[in-house]
Formats: structure tokens, sequence, C-alpha cells
């Protein structure tokens, strides 16, 4: 599709030796975000580093406490209600983030449409969207998430708990 946007999601593969080289690669090919390239707790190599292609942070973010140790690190994070441990954090995260400058993604886990309809209610202030837990099932929840030329949308109310 001509207007895809490219997402990597490293899933702390890289390593201090060639996180550089793969971010040039990323450039070249237009993606527009590099998540989680190094493993959490190895954020200090970033310190180091010029990336031509942000870097989000994901294993690396968790609360709005930590966001402060590694705001320096990262020019995204991604957002996961799994990780914030609810919605209420998440819209704290996203405040933080904001504050420190932070470019926002919201992600999720695989899961049914039910975990995925609390943060789409966010989506408004992302810059990139994840939300792709109901799609990785092989049955999702009755009136879930369907998508639609990429885009993500409710099949009916009855996700809400409203009559059909």
């Amino acid at each position: 599709m001509p207007w895809a946007r490219l997402i990597v999601d490293a899933n702390e593969a890289w390593s201090a030796t060639d996180i550089v080289t793969n971010l040039q690669a990323c450039q070249r090919a237009n993606v527009e975000l590099v998540e989680q390239p190094l493993r959490a707790g190895n954020d200090q190599v970033l310190n180091h580093i010029q990336s031509p292609v942000p870097i989000c942070a994901d294993e690396s973010a968790h609360v709005a406490t930590g966001l402060a140790s590694i705001a320096t690190r990262y020019q995204a994070i991604n957002i996961k209600l799994d990780k914030t441990g609810g919605l209420t954090e998440a819209i704290v995260l996203i405040a933080a983030a904001r504050a420190h400058g932070i470019q926002i993604m919201l992600g999720c886990m695989v899961c049914t449409s039910l975990s995925i309809a609390p943060i789409a209610l966010l989506a408004t202030a992302a810059n990139w969207c994840d939300l792709d837990g109901p799609f990785l099932l092989t049955e999702d929840r009755p009136h879930g998430f369907r998508s639609v030329n990429g885009v993500v949308l409710a099949k009916s109310a009855q996700l809400w708990g409203l009559p059909a």
C-alpha cells in the first residue's frame, strides 16, 4: 500500500555493535520508528547514538515514574495497558511523555477486543497505534474489533455493552 507506514520492532535483539548499522538501514528503508532495539536495562548505549530514526521504548518503560530515567534516550514510548496496569496509569504516562517531548505509540499484547477497547479510547492521543492483539487470535470475542483498510473499528456497539 502506498500509504503504509513502516515500524520495526527489534524486540531487544540488537546489540551495541550493530545498532548504528541497523538504524541506518532502517532510514534507507523509510522506517519511521524503531521499537526497543536494545535489551531493557542496556539503554545507556543510546546515550552515545544519534539515531536517524526515532527510537521507541517498549520493555524499557512501564509507568510514568520510570520515564525520567529514559527520557533522553528515546523519542517515543509504547504504552500498553498490560504494562501500565490499566487505563488510569496509561493516561498519566501519556501526560508525562508529552511533558518530556516524547511521542506516543499505543500497543498491546496478544489479547481479545475487550482488552483493546479501553486503550482504543486513547488513539487520538497517539502518533502510532499497534492494536492488533485480537487479529492474532484464532477466535476473538463476539462483537469485537475488525480491520477495514488498516483502520481498527468496533464491529458493533455490543462490544461496549450496548444493545444491538
